[in-house]
């Protein structure tokens, strides 16, 4: 098995990456889906961040506002390691059960945000970080997903830095081009990946 962490800033386009690895083979493990569920009606996860963040960050049928609790947690970086706290803990113990059962000659990638973050580069056999500048980062959170400057501004403040990011990387997929061009980075990282070839760094 060959254990990928996969991660990028956000508007750098991780979730494009992630979905053209499993389209060629590779087992996903996305923490976001996992955050998601971990926090779903009923469970203990939910429960805490309840108790940690008052009943506001509910809406009117009890599920998570991610809206409201991403209002507090991004302005307050005390709350934001609170909730990574309650959050994290769970996301790994899930991501450990499906990692055991996609099977030893499996390419499991592993599709982290925050992965530099939380220093689990270490955790992986190879790190890849999907990277974009900083001002396209802006743009696409902008144009495509409708937030404003400032908005989008201190969501990418909130992260690593983009060279924090690149220190911890083994390989890096550019995604300033056209969908062609990423394409080929990961054709040709799937390549590397899929026949076991040594693509880590000596970190």
């Amino acid at each position: 098995m060959t254990r990928v962490g996969l991660t990028g800033g956000i508007g750098a386009g991780k979730s494009a990456v992630t979905s053209l690895l499993r389209a060629r083979g590779a087992v996903v493990v996305d923490a976001d889906v996992l955050a998601r569920e971990v926090v779903e009606p009923g469970t203990p996860g939910l429960a805490a961040v309840v108790d940690r963040f008052g009943a506001e960050v509910l809406d009117a049928e009890g599920r998570l506002d991610r809206p409201a609790l991403g209002a507090l947690v991004f302005a307050d970086a005390s709350a934001r390691r609170d909730l990574e706290a309650i959050i994290h803990p769970q996301v790994r113990v899930r991501a450990a059960e499906l990692e055991a059962a996609a099977g030893d000659g499996a390419v499991v990638v592993h599709d982290v945000p925050l992965l530099v973050e939380t220093g689990q580069a270490a955790a992986y056999d190879v790190v890849v970080v999907v990277d974009a500048p900083v001002e396209t980062q802006i743009d696409r959170l902008v144009t495509k997903r409708g937030m404003s400057r400032d908005e989008a501004e201190g969501r990418i403040a909130a992260q690593a830095s983009r060279d924090q990011r690149l220190e911890a990387a083994d390989v890096v997929i550019d995604n300033t081009g056209s969908l062609d061009d990423l394409e080929h980075a990961v054709d040709s990282l799937w390549s590397s990946l899929s026949s076991g070839e040594d693509v880590s760094r000596r970190r």
